[in-house]
Parts: structure tokens; sequence; C-alpha cells
């Protein structure tokens, strides 16, 4: 997987935005006011860089701000081009779209705006460049030494380390795929299919015709979900909503979103009865002590039950994931008394015995029973809109109701690693930089 850390850094680059350099009004424009290593400053890009910092409503001293901004972004460039790193144009977009979204604007709009007030809408593209170069090089120095364990995730997962806790949403989705080299078009498409919609109801019509997620069904309905379960992009992008707003389109991992807000809470603690249990229960006869004392001594993960309970009768390994609420009677008080990875024996009254092990216990699904996963089907002819355009099928796991995956908590850890990481070097390279001044 290729992990998407470019929210972080753009969002960051508030302070840090890219050279401006769009054509200078007079000969003076061009004047050097700084040089950084081998690449000069003008005083076009730090005038450009200060109405920018104006139009974002940036506190502090502007003008320390912008040269300050001006001299890492030049950092930035100069490592990616040591490394060779280069951007595409459908990173360009992707990024474009990403960043305007913060401000629920498209691309088009967010450039509209930068023109009137007073900054070069091309100056956009760079600042975005700088940003996905910057990215390349991170990736090109660092991917290969980061990682996250499955410990990290099961931790980052685990109601127990406070998962879920917090402020939670009630969200509408419309997610479509996106393949590499896509995600330019594809959110040009979306902010094309926002325009359309006006309305909850709208919005509806909108998900079952487009969205991949199982919810189009339902509208693309999100039950209430902890807004720490969404990619840190999708939190950003609805933060700024208000109930009944829709977002600008999201580039995501192989799709792009658009979220209608149809509610806000604050939240809190996450309560006991509505954390999903994931566990496995190895059932045995009366008498089989010695098979159960045999097994348990051979595992130390859920996983590892498959393999120990080789040969058994079918049936008699089960693994549940339900509500706390769902589990009752002996079950429900010996998993409560579990850790993710331990284990423990209940004897029914017929003498018959029961290895339970809990495998997580988190809050990462919206709110609601938790049901049987349904196979998706695909019927032989695909379903139209009116208009006969064909309704893409549904992809089994996508969308939001059931919680990040594995691999998206595995990404936010590697994004956050990097980033950490991002940070140290440039302070490096602004320590071991020339910059002089006229």
């Amino acid at each position: 997987m290729r992990p998407n850390f470019l929210l972080p850094i753009l969002t960051a680059g508030f302070a840090a935005l890219s050279a401006l350099q769009a054509p200078a009004q007079d000969s003076g424009a061009f004047r050097q006011v700084l040089k950084v290593n081998d690449s000069a400053v003008t005083g076009y890009e730090m005038e450009q860089r200060v109405k920018f910092l104006t139009l974002l409503g940036f506190p502090g001293d502007l003008k320390a701000e912008a040269e300050r901004g001006l001299i890492e972004d030049r950092l930035r460039l100069q490592a990616a081009k040591r490394l060779s790193v280069t951007v595409s144009e459908d990173e360009i977009q992707a990024g474009m779209t990403e960043f305007a979204g913060r401000a629920n604007l498209d691309s088009a709009r967010f450039l509209a705006v930068l023109a009137q007030g007073g900054v070069d809408p091309e100056a956009f593209r760079d600042f975005v460049r700088a940003g996905v170069a910057w990215r390349g090089a991170v990736r090109a120095r660092y991917a290969d030494r980061v990682s996250a364990s499955d410990a990290e995730i099961d931790r980052a997962l685990s109601s127990d380390y406070g998962r879920g806790d917090g402020p939670r949403v009630l969200l509408s989705e419309i997610l479509i795929p996106a393949q590499p080299g896509e995600m330019g078009r594809i959110g040009t498409l979306a902010g094309r299919l926002k325009d359309t919609i006006h309305g909850e109801a709208d919005f509806a019509r909108a998900a079952r015709e487009n969205s991949v997620a199982a919810s189009r069904d339902d509208g693309g309905k999100v039950n209430w979900i902890p807004l720490s379960n969404l990619p840190p992009q999708v939190q950003g992008a609805i933060s700024k909503l208000g109930q009944g707003q829709i977002s600008a389109p999201v580039p995501m991992q192989g799709y792009v979103g658009l979220f209608l807000v149809r509610g806000f809470s604050q939240g809190g603690k996450v309560v006991p009865a509505e954390v999903a249990v994931d566990y496995a229960d190895l059932r045995l006869p009366a008498g089989s002590e010695a098979e159960l004392d045999r097994i348990s001594a051979a595992v130390s993960s859920c996983d590892d039950l498959y393999t120990a309970a080789r040969g058994l009768p079918p049936g008699q390994l089960q693994r549940h994931t339900l509500r706390r609420a769902q589990i009752g009677g002996a079950t429900g008080t010996a998993l409560d008394r579990l850790d993710a990875g331990e284990k423990t024996t209940i004897r029914a009254a017929d003498g018959s015995l029961s290895l339970l092990m809990l495998c997580s216990r988190t809050d990462t699904r919206a709110a609601g029973p938790i049901t049987p996963d349904l196979p998706v089907t695909v019927p032989a002819q695909p379903a139209r809109t009116a208009d006969g355009t064909i309704i893409p099928s549904a992809v089994q796991g996508v969308g939001f109701g059931l919680g990040p995956s594995r691999d998206q908590v595995r990404e936010e850890i590697v994004n956050r690693k990097l980033a950490q990481l991002a940070e140290v070097w440039l302070a490096e390279l602004d320590s071991d930089a020339i910059i002089t001044r006229p």
C-alpha cells in the first residue's frame, strides 16, 4: 500500500507555501530579497506569500512567516531534486482537490478565491507541486525504514486505548472508485456531482446511482460513528461543515468521497455495551480437559486456534463479532475479564467446555446492532439509472459503517511516523542551509 501523507504536510504548509513564480508586474519585482543555497527568492514572491497568508487569515507577523515559508519551501524542492523525485499531473490535481476541500471548495472555486485576493491562481499549482515533491522525497528517503507492526495496529484499534472516544458524527457517504492516475479526473467529476445535489433526498439518489459502498442501498446513510474512526482527510473535510452541508470531493486511497453531515454529537467515553467484541469460542465435550489444555498451550492469538483445532468436527470452533450488549451469560462475564490475546475456560452445566479467547475489543463500527456481513450479489444485467447510465456494483467492505480497516490504520500509523521524520529532516536541511540577503 502506498501511504498518502500529503495531507499533514499540506496542513502544515499554511506556513510553508511553495514558491510563487508568476510573471512580474515590473522589473523591480525580480529583485532578489534572499537566497537559499543556490536558489533566489524575489520580492514578488514575498508579496504574493504575504497576500496568501492574509487571505487564509494566518495569525502573527505575516512578513516573517512568509519569509520562513519561502525558505522551507526552497529546501523541500531542493531535497526532492537531489533525489530525482518527479511529480505527475494527476498528483498535482489530486493535491489541489484535497487542499481546496479543506475550505469545502473544489479546485476551480478555490483558484477563483485566490485570484480575487490578489494571488496568482497559478501559484496554487506550484504550492501543491512542492508538497507532492516533498512527499516523494520523504518516501524515497524513509519509506523502507518505516512500518506499523500488528501490535501497533491492535493498540490503535482497541477501545481499551481510547479508540472511539470523543465526538461522533452522523454521515451519509458516496464513495467513487479512482484508480492510480485517475484521482484528478474523478475528483473533478465528483465536484460536478456535488453541484447536482440540493438536500438529503438528492444525496440519497446520488449515492444509490454512484457509490460503491454497501450503504448506497440506504441512500448512503451511516449511523453514528466516532469522528476518530474516519481517515484524517475525511475528518478535516467534515470538521468545517454544519448540519446538512456536503463536503467538497475528498481523495482517499482508491476512492474519492462526498460526505453529507446529518448530525454532530459531543460523544464522550465509549459506552461499554456498544463496544464490538471479536472473540473465538472453541467447544469440547465433557472429559476433554487434556485436549483443551493442549490446544490452549499451543495458541497465542485467535488465528492460531484455526490451526490448533484442525481435525475437530465442524462447528466446534466459532468466531463472533458482537456488541457487548448482545453477549449474555457466563460468556460475556468471562470476556469482560480478558485483554486482547488472553483466554479462559468456562464449563457448562452438562460438563462441556468452552475455550474463550478475546481477539479484540473495539468501537470502530457505526452505532446499532452488528449483523453478519452479507455477500455482495452482482446481477446478471447491470442496474442502470433512468438515463441508461450503469450503476456500479457495491464493493464488500467499502464504506465507513464498519470503521477503519487494518490497512487504513496501518496507513495512519506510517503517515504519522513519516511526518515526524519529515519534520526532523527539514530542520536538518534548514540548519545546513546557506541563507543570504542582499
